[in-house]
């Protein structure tokens, strides 16, 4: 939105006409662009007022340098982007049939947003009770149907609001027909960006700014005439300046002072422009009013969301921000095994500065006690889910709605859990938000009280640690001492809050070697000959039993022994040497199939073998099980084979956990979803270190 965003506009209507009130900023232009000549005849609306406001006559000369300096005077006062504020008033005053809806309107390459609203044919200022079944679409808009408000709602935030639910208060308006808070823009090139991201760009801006503010104003006006009062005092503010030939600076100067329209306008503009909150005051209620912070990713080819392909990023995990956060915050996914850090706060607003106000409501009082625990407890050592266990709270309907508010006010951010003892393997990013003499100060200043290396040896340590095999987490390479370790967790708090750290995460695939694949083959093999043997063995002894049973007759089945008595099959345990992998396979085949036909079954329909035996030449090298949670029948038995003649604990904590072993999941991942504990992983990882391919990746 810094990229675009070119003023913001106040503009009302009179049975006097249209006027321009107010503009922020006083001097706003529209960047250059290339364009080709049009042929004569053709032109824009800017150019053909210009052609009518601007005589070219020499014979004019002398009478214009006498009123050069009046003119220019009230140009000033008169003239935006090119167009006499008359004009543009006049265009951005819509009917009353197209007020109480999304305005868009396209005017060259500028684009000018908002939600325009009116009173009734009576004059009277009352809320809507029916919703217009209108798509929004403002003027000159490309006729796209889109999803956004209907109407103007009443804030439920307000007192104001819940006092007109009870009485309905109109107001009658001495002249103020139409006003329209509109957001000029600089129009986005639809070819730079992904299809449809213009469109959607232009619906946040509607929906989270221009929408919210006019929604506010509209409810001051019904219940309090706040919106005539105000441009009355900057209309005859206005009006006096330009009679004293004040300059227009001058005028803004004095709006901030006499009218709190103005300091809205203006604060609401330098939000959007430093990608901030606004917290704006309008008749004494405080608004708060953000855009997406990286807004202006949809107007590159670059994804909403700047993931890895590393990153196992579910739609469910982002549904968890809510539909108001999926587009241009750039978050990572709300998930259990995420933590949270508290921000400190930018500015003077603190929404918890009176959480241990005396004074609070007994039913609210409940809720400052909660949400006071809430901020003692979280700590970067601790993820959601045990914040969620440690204050005995639900976690998807207690701690994410919280956690939610607290990232989209800007007072905390989701990040990696840090390790209490700070064994957590941190890199640098590609570049620092902050110059980098600016933080080396900032960092020599708040730990001026601790015996700490500066900032850039600890930098210097960090990006050095990740090349080494061993000891490369932020304690072996950084602290080296545990008497320190309090002391660097500041600093690690210090970095992660200026985003000067990015966490690296152990992620696991599974290699199944040209060995083992050999081997299960032998060994399929070989137990596919012995039974083979043992069919023909059996088949023998069913002619020779059949031939004795005719001849005993159908009292032989008195003979059998007794159940106790008869041969159980015995299945290998996991823990059986490499040279009875045979019985493995055996076993894992019979379960397959009981059949007797189990063999010839495994041929498809043309004769060849399924289940991927028939890859030949894929035995010849290694390769990654890719996902190991969707096995094939022969990578299921690959992963059997891998635990051959390992502890029966440990094949069995294999075999339930490497479903997670695709690469893609995160090592806090998988300890949350298995269940284990990180040396329970450690253990797996060691004995089936032949198997693994293991390597550290930015969450």
């Amino acid at each position: 939105m810094a990229e675009t965003l070119l003023a913001v506009l106040f503009v009302t209507s009179s049975a006097r006409g249209s006027n321009l009130v107010f503009r922020w900023p006083p001097f706003p232009s529209a960047p250059l662009r290339l364009s080709r000549a049009l042929s004569e005849g053709q032109g824009n609306v800017s150019e053909a007022s210009y052609k009518r406001r601007i005589p070219s006559s020499s014979d004019l000369e002398s009478s214009l340098t006498d009123a050069c300096q009046d003119t220019k005077h009230r140009d000033e006062y008169d003239e935006v982007f090119g167009y006499s504020s008359e004009f543009l008033a006049g265009i951005l005053c819509p009917h009353t049939s197209m007020c109480h809806q999304k305005f868009e309107l396209i005017v060259d390459d500028l684009a000018f947003i908002g939600h325009p609203v009116c009173a009734d044919r009576d004059g009277t200022w009352r809320f809507k009770t029916d919703k217009s079944k209108v798509g929004s679409r403002g003027r000159e808009s490309r006729n796209r149907q889109t999803s956004q408000p209907e109407g103007v709602p009443r804030p439920s935030s307000s007192p104001r609001s819940q006092s007109a639910d009870k009485t309905t208060p109109t107001n009658k308006s001495t002249w103020l027909n139409t006003f329209h808070l509109v957001m000029v823009l600089d129009l986005p090139d639809p070819t730079s960006s992904a299809a449809g991201n213009v469109s959607k760009y232009f619906d946040v801006i509607y929906e989270q700014a221009a929408f919210t503010i006019a929604a506010v104003l509209f409810q001051e006006q019904v219940l309090s005439n706040f919106v005539e009062r105000e441009c009355d005092q900057l209309g005859s503010l206005k009006d006096d300046c330009m009679n004293k030939v004040t300059s227009f600076t001058e005028f803004c100067s004095q709006a901030m002072e006499t009218s709190s329209l103005a300091p809205a306008m203006k604060a609401l503009y330098e939000s959007i422009k430093s990608s901030s909150i606004g917290h704006i005051s309008l008749n004494n209620i405080l608004v708060e009013v953000q855009l997406p912070p990286h807004l202006d990713v949809l107007l590159h080819n670059d994804d909403d969301f700047d993931h890895s392909t590393f990153n196992n990023s579910d739609d469910e995990d982002l549904e968890a921000w809510g539909p108001e956060m999926r587009f241009g915050w750039r978050l990572p996914a709300l998930v259990p095994w995420k933590s949270l850090l508290l921000l400190d706060p930018s500015d003077d607003f603190d929404p918890f500065s009176d959480l241990r106000n005396p004074r609070i409501s007994p039913d609210d009082q409940g809720v400052a006690e909660g949400l006071l625990k809430f901020l003692e407890t979280a700590n970067v050592t601790l993820s959601l889910a045990d914040l969620a266990s440690l204050l005995d709270w639900e976690l998807e309907s207690q701690i994410y709605p919280i956690v939610r508010w607290l990232v989209q006010h800007r007072r905390a951010k989701v990040v990696d859990v840090v390790h209490s003892g700070l064994k957590t393997v941190f890199t640098l990013p590609p570049k620092f938000d902050t110059k980098l003499s600016d933080l080396i100060t900032q960092f020599a200043s708040d730990f001026a009280d601790y015996d700490l290396p500066p900032l850039p040896h600890i930098l210097s340590d960090i990006s050095t640690a990740a090349v080494n095999q061993t000891g490369n987490h932020f304690f072996a390479s950084v602290v080296r001492s545990k008497d320190l370790i309090p002391f660097y967790h500041e600093v690690v708090v210090w970095m992660l809050k200026r985003d000067m750290l990015v966490t690296l995460h152990l992620r696991i695939r599974i290699v199944a070697s040209a060995a083992l694949k050999a081997n299960v083959r032998s060994a399929r093999a070989k137990s596919r000959e012995k039974k083979k043997s043992r069919r023909r063995d059996e088949a023998r002894a069913r002619g020779g039993s059949r031939a004795s049973s005719y001849r005993s007759g159908v009292t032989n089945w008195l003979n059998l022994p007794p159940l106790e008595e008869r041969p159980i099959q015995r299945v290998p345990s996991v823990g059986s040497s490499h040279s009875e992998l045979s019985e493995l396979v055996l076993e894992s085949d019979e379960q397959d199939d009981l059949s007797e036909d189990y063999v010839e079954g495994m041929e498809s329909s043309d004769g060849r073998e399924d289940s991927g035996w028939e890859t030949g030449d894929d035995e010849r090298y290694s390769s990654i099980i890719i996902d190991p949670g969707r096995a094939t029948p022969l990578q299921r038995r690959w992963l059997s084979g891998m635990s051959v003649g390992k502890d029966h604990q440990i094949a069995r904590r294999f075999e339930l956990i490497n479903q997670y072993f695709d690469g893609r999941r995160t090592d806090d991942e998988i300890l949350y979803k298995a269940e284990i504990t990180r040396r329970q992983l450690r253990e797996v990882l060691h004995h089936y270190d032949e198997y693994l391919q293991t390597f550290l990746h930015p969450s």
